[in-house]
């Protein structure tokens, strides 16, 4: 358990004037007690309050680690766990629950009245868990470079007329060799289908022409890697070029102006402004970025809707692209870390236009 981090959620509670809240989503739950455990559709909780001692509540069937310095409270499948958690909150207070906690527990508590009222206490942990640690920082290092290793060795594995579930296949086949715990997801997209950010691998097979786009990340020590390439088979178009190189820019430009300070929505407009004016700019169709650590997708994004600053230690991604219907799709991403200074890239892939002979 780190204790640490359950000082500064409950600190940033006594800020924000709530005096108990539910900790309930898995990420969150492993962040505090520094153990992975997946409940399903189990309760699987941990009641905080500025004024009581907390209390972890566990299904029977879970297994923990001996000697987490929390009082436990167990309960059995056919418990009505709603009322299990309603014995340890105050109904005279207001209390806070994450975004993930589910309807079926917060409508009966609702209806028992449990507490005063519920309130959205997300943002309280998302703000604690976005500022990584110096070993956090490290376990991103360490999960990065692994993605650095795989995607290095690809170029010399693709062949025309494999599909895309199998390159699909042989990236996660990689991963573990290279040392990863879980292989995570590897997206791979040829021709058209890369101007579908969201493409599913299919039976898709390579053919000379295509773009070859890869976004791939795994899991090492709990934390996640992501990162996004985009490669030529045999032949480039100047058409296929120019993107590319436009993209590669909007990648470079926003990274040069990030440090502690500049604002989330000002590195976005770094790279849209440059796709804007390249002519592409309905063509970028997504924000640039999304936070990371111990989930692939964290709270917060490099957006034009969030006006907030960076600090040092948020990691987030930087991954601007163009998508042409029917024709390429190109994406370039990388994982920044916010120095004291400035910002380091986590992926040191290179970035230069490569065509696959």
């Amino acid at each position: 358990m780190n204790q640490e981090r359950l000082a500064r959620v409950l600190a940033r509670m006594k800020e924000n004037n709530l005096p108990q809240m539910v900790l309930n989503d898995p990420s969150t739950m492993e962040y505090i007690l520094e153990y992975p455990l997946e409940p399903l559709e189990r309760m699987y909780a941990i009641v905080l309050s500025t004024e009581r001692e907390p209390v972890l509540l566990l299904n029977d069937l879970f297994v923990v680690p001996d000697g987490i310095p929390m009082k436990q409270v167990r309960y059995f499948d056919t418990d009505d766990s709603a009322a299990v958690l309603a014995r340890y909150l105050d109904p005279n207070e207001v209390c806070g629950v994450e975004k993930v906690f589910p309807a079926k527990l917060l409508l009966p508590l609702q209806d028992t009245g449990a507490v005063a009222r519920f309130v959205n206490g997300s943002p309280i942990v998302d703000t604690v868990r976005a500022c990584k640690s110096a070993d956090e920082a490290q376990k991103m290092r360490v999960c990065s470079l692994i993605n650095d290793a795989v995607m290095d060795q690809l170029p010399a594995l693709i062949k025309e007329g494999m599909t895309e579930l199998e390159l699909g296949a042989i990236i996660k086949e990689l991963y573990l060799k290279e040392g990863a715990d879980r292989s995570g997801f590897a997206g791979v997209a040829f021709g058209a289908n890369a101007a579908d950010p969201h493409h599913r691998n299919d039976n898709t097979a390579l053919k000379p022409g295509d773009c070859v786009l890869i976004d791939m990340g795994c899991v090492k020590d709990g934390y996640w890697s992501d990162m996004t390439r985009t490669f030529f088979f045999k032949t480039v178009s100047d058409r296929q070029r120019e993107v590319y190189e436009l993209v590669r820019a909007a990648n470079e430009k926003a990274e040069s102006i990030i440090k502690p300070g500049v604002r989330f929505c000002d590195i976005d407009a770094a790279a849209r402004d440059l796709i804007t004016e390249g002519g592409f700019g309905p063509r970028f169709i997504h924000r640039l970025g999304h936070s990371i650590g111990l989930e692939d997708h964290e709270a917060g994004d490099v957006s034009s809707a969030n006006p907030d600053p960076v600090l040092p230690g948020m990691t987030f991604s930087i991954e601007p692209g163009i998508y042409l219907t029917g024709e390429f799709g190109v994406r370039i991403e990388d994982l920044v870390l916010i120095t004291e200074d400035g910002c380091e890239i986590l992926n040191h892939n290179p970035k230069d236009l490569i065509v696959i002979e």
